[in-house]
């Protein structure tokens, strides 16, 4: 690790930022620099903008992967090395508003029916069941689950933000069968890693990930899925459901209720709540071949 990685990783620890994102900002640092083919406090804003293009043009990144990655390089030049560069100097792509995609209850259930083992069949569960990120969900521990009070807590969540979501009594018998079923009964993680899931480690999140391909390729849903896809279903179908947008926002740790609102343009409850305005026109039947011309 070079001085100025050192400098990054000590001031995101001072400031308490969490594993995730540190292991990012180092990725984000370390590739630029392997870029450029030069130290990476040597380089300036310049620099970034052409880095920034040539991840669009070369590596055909999404905006949000971009933007993660011009805001891990901020960080580093004005918080690590003080270099106090303006906004303009290094600005952030612009996203494009795009819904994301939502399974339908039975196509969910198909999905959760064509996993490839029981394990991953688990983990598809609990993030639809939950809404939890695939990072929280490789992390949770035992102890995270409440069966008295059937809530489970999701620790270090995004933002450092604890939170409590629904235990649903299926997902608890689920949960039950799944650590019987474990060759190695764990003392800390539910989802212990390793090939037999015997290691005192949790799994890591690309097998959320892979189970979730899996799954999508074998049930032949033709719609390109990820983990979070589960976590918009959860969303969607409970205000579907009928449940209220402040419920959501808590369950899913939005800090903000502009994020969560998303879920109105996906809920078919509240498309369908509204009648097209073609639907109010005094319409007359016309012929199924049009209207006869002279």
């Amino acid at each position: 690790m070079t001085h100025s990685q050192t400098l990054l990783l000590e001031e995101l620890e001072r400031r308490n930022y969490s594993q995730t994102t540190t292991r990012s900002y180092l990725r984000a640092v370390e590739d630029l620099s392997r870029h450029f083919n030069r130290p990476a406090e040597e380089l300036r804003p310049e620099h970034i903008r052409e880095y920034q293009a040539y991840l669009f043009r070369e590596r055909h990144l999404t905006a949000n992967s971009v933007s993660q990655r011009v805001g891990a390089l901020r960080f580093f030049f004005n918080k690590a090395l003080r270099r106090n560069w303006s906004v303009e100097e290094t600005p952030y792509p612009k996203k494009p508003q795009q819904l994301p995609i939502i399974l339908s209850r039975e196509e969910v259930a198909r999905l959760l029916a064509c996993a490839l083992t029981p394990f991953h069949r688990t983990i598809l569960m609990t993030l639809y069941a939950t809404g939890m990120r695939r990072a929280e969900l490789a992390n949770l521990k035992l102890s995270d689950i409440d069966s008295q009070r059937m809530v489970i807590r999701v620790q270090g969540g995004k933002g450092r933000q604890d939170r409590d979501v629904m235990l649903s009594p299926k997902l608890l018998g689920v949960l039950r069968q799944h650590y019987r079923s474990l060759r190695q009964k764990p003392a800390t993680w539910l989802f212990p890693g390793g090939t037999y899931h015997t290691a005192d480690r949790p799994i890591d999140p690309k097998v959320v990930w892979y189970a979730c391909r899996e799954a999508a390729q074998r049930a032949g849903l033709g719609k390109q899925l990820h983990p979070h896809t589960l976590r918009h279903c959860f969303a969607t179908h409970l205000l579907e459901a009928g449940a209220d947008l402040r419920t959501i926002q808590l369950l899913l740790g939005h800090r903000d209720l502009k994020e969560t609102s998303i879920y109105l343009h996906l809920s078919s409850r509240h498309l369908h709540a509204t009648a097209s305005p073609l639907d109010s026109l005094p319409l007359f039947d016309q012929p199924a071949n049009g209207p006869r011309t002279k």
